[in-house]
């Protein structure tokens, strides 16, 4: 479980190829990991594997690089990184699970003030989690529903301190980002679901 406060940027150092997927070692300021801890990487749970001082080593199998973005990082990629929360510690964003329930693609970056207003496409089974200052997470960051432009985008807006200690300073019209969606909005999706469809859709739905 994580918070979407994110407190490092990583950096792809290599990307290994394998028969299940590919492995990522990352340059890090952590001096502490544990081989089998779990750690986000924009937004993914993955597990250590392989540590030292200021890095550590990851794979994703092919599951993950289906429903990610992953496939695309390489040597020199930026992501954000948060590791696991801890039982006593603020929770200062929201619930995350580092479960990324699909990627979106920036439609529309501009600056109003000392903010920069960030519009994503988001899948269709993420809309109706969307709600006006709800709780979303973008490349594993914890961010507030500032707006709901279209059927399918939302507006994020980034204060200063955001794009300075994460990668969405970055973002740009086209960019690919990881989203998950709050926890609290599926389980309510979930429970809803007979109310809203009708059973037989819904005993459909769970089957899936």
């Amino acid at each position: 479980m994580f918070s979407g406060l994110v407190d490092d940027i990583g950096t792809i150092e290599a990307v290994e190829r394998t028969p299940a997927g590919r492995t990522f070692r990352v340059r890090c300021r952590y001096e502490d990991l544990s081989p089998g801890e779990s750690i986000a990487l924009n937004g993914a749970c993955l597990t250590v594997r392989e540590r030292g001082p200021g890095w550590f080593t990851a794979a994703a199998v092919r599951t993950t690089l289906e429903r990610t973005a992953m496939s695309g990082w390489e040597a020199g990629t930026r992501i954000n990184l948060e590791r696991a929360l801890r039982l006593g510690d603020r929770l200062g964003g929201h619930l995350v699970q580092g479960h990324v329930d699909g990627v979106g693609d920036v439609r529309d970056v501009t600056r109003s003030g000392d903010v920069m207003l960030v519009d994503v496409g988001v899948p269709p089974d993420l809309v109706e989690l969307l709600v006006p200052h709800g709780s979303i997470t973008i490349d594993g960051v914890s961010l507030t529903v500032n707006d709901l432009p279209a059927p399918d985008v939302v507006q994020v807006a980034l204060v200063d301190y955001t794009l300075r200690h994460t990668t969405l300073g970055g973002l740009e019209a086209g960019s690919i980002v990881h989203i998950e969606g709050d926890v609290i909005g599926k389980y309510v999706r979930r429970l809803a679901a007979p109310y809203l469809i009708g059973e037989s859709a819904a005993r459909a739905l769970r089957n899936d």
